[in-house]
């Protein structure tokens, strides 16, 4: 078993939820998303954040208005929707929960 490709999956896997948890914080910016992304190891790149932004979108989990910049081309800026506050709100429950269960067996193996 390649132990790289299961880590891989493991931070594909957190990456929707870490994504809402950036823009919970307000308006951000997509390469602003990735280079907080990639500092916590959550791996991104555009190729990825993209696809995943407009499916949330579509979702109506965050909207987006286009901001002019004075050194280029506008930028868009992703807010969450009341809906996708929701959403965060019941997958950060379930995270918890996540984590206490899988602290649970990780404790197990200890004792």
């Amino acid at each position: 078993m390649n132990l790289e490709n299961t880590q891989v999956q493991m931070r594909k896997g957190i990456l929707e939820f870490c994504i809402l948890h950036v823009i919970s914080r307000g308006e951000v910016y997509a390469s602003d998303m990735i280079e907080e992304l990639t500092a916590a190891k959550i791996m991104v790149v555009e190729g990825t954040l993209y696809p995943l932004l407009t499916r949330l979108r579509k979702a109506g989990l965050v909207d987006y208005k286009w901001v002019e910049s004075q050194s280029g081309p506008p930028r868009k800026y992703y807010t969450l929707t009341a809906e996708g506050r929701t959403f965060l709100q019941s997958l950060t429950e379930t995270w918890n929960e996540l984590m206490d269960s899988t602290q649970q067996i990780i404790n197990k193996n200890l004792n």
